[in-house]
């Protein structure tokens, strides 16, 4: 198929975008580079030896996007475009609220223009409300939309909602929700990877950027958590698995909107992430502990059984391998992409 890759040229799309290729389907991708690169998208043509059509554009202004995909041809869509930040959205709540929901409205006004009814959303595991005591790993069935603790997880639910109203007036409509957990590491040759702009506001790449000499230590938002440690515990995804999720959720599209976890099933503590990824640097990860930051939540880590099932897709690699990964990717690219 040919696939437009809204977002592709950030951090995950690079990587859903070489999975792509490397199945043999075409790839259109549109971006605004708000939080990406150009230059990831190149790296992506060499390694798979395959070329990628760009389109630069910003697809909350539906002027400027009709304009530019007019006379494109492509058969479904996967949407990552969005702004993608927990503690900026509590800063910028309105900013978060008009990019999201207005680049999912345009973008399923541009599939019905097209005749286009293929689509994988990239939702987020912040949709669940905080897990019920009790409960230790979150499946599809556990409140959703409900007690949720900040703007951008409110955004991932709205525009879950937005998408199945559409589809219950458009029933032709496929659509797969993939709610993604904690994506982590780098492609394994270390030429892509996660490159956020400014202070990172995810783990993995801060600490990675302590290990590398850019930031002097990591900040622990809080250590008195309900968790075998006091430090928050998350499940981390490789990002190669997480590509190739949204490969077996092409796959899987009927008609109708189908919900899948993508997560591993395990989760890892700050403290334990630390450790890891010091282990795989052989770099001391220096940190201290600061106050806990607002809506965050002690524990999220993933139930993947029903997309192992259904789409026959599961988490291969491990969390020491996406620390491995991850730091081939920062010891490669000490400044990112930037250095070209």
């Amino acid at each position: 198929m040919r696939i437009l890759l809204a977002g592709g040229a950030g951090y995950i799309g690079s990587h859903v975008a070489l999975v792509l290729l490397e199945a043999g389907h075409e790839v259109l991708v549109v971006d605004d580079y708000s939080n990406s690169s150009r230059t990831a998208i190149g790296r992506v043509e060499n390694l798979t030896e395959r070329s990628v059509e760009v389109i630069d554009c910003d697809l909350a202004d539906l002027t400027a996007s009709r304009a530019a995909l007019h006379g494109q041809q492509f058969d479904a869509v996967i949407h990552l475009a969005g702004l993608k930040a927990v503690g900026e959205s509590v800063a910028k709540p309105a900013h978060y609220y008009r990019t999201n929901l207005t680049s999912t409205l345009n973008l399923l006004e541009l599939m019905a223009d097209h005749g286009v009814n293929k689509l994988v959303f990239s939702s987020s595991a912040t949709v669940y409300a905080p897990a019920a005591e009790g409960v230790q790993n979150l499946d599809e069935d556990q409140p959703a939309g409900t007690g949720i603790t900040n703007p951008y997880g409110w955004t991932k639910a709205m525009n879950e909602q937005i998408i199945r109203d559409i589809q219950h007036s458009r029933p032709e409509l496929e659509a797969v929700l993939l709610r993604y957990f904690n994506p982590v590491g780098a492609h394994p040759s270390g030429r892509i990877g996660e490159d956020p702009s400014g202070i990172p506001n995810n783990l993995m790449p801060f600490v990675a950027q302590v290990a590398i000499g850019r930031r002097d230590r990591l900040a622990v938002f809080g250590d008195q958590y309900p968790t075998h440690d006091g430090t928050g515990v998350r499940d981390y995804i490789h990002v190669m698995d997480l590509a190739e999720g949204h490969l077996a959720a092409l796959d899987h599209l009927r008609a109708g909107v189908a919900t899948y976890n993508l997560g591993t099933g395990e989760g890892q503590s700050v403290f334990d992430v630390v450790q890891a990824f010091s282990d795989a640097s052989g770099r001391e990860i220096p940190y201290e502990i600061v106050a806990p930051r607002p809506g965050d939540v002690a524990k999220a880590v993933a139930d993947p059984s029903k997309a192992n099932r259904e789409l026959n897709w599961r988490a291969k690699r491990t969390f020491a391998e996406a620390c491995r990964d991850s730091w081939a990717w920062q010891s490669q690219n000490p400044n990112g992409y930037s250095a070209g």
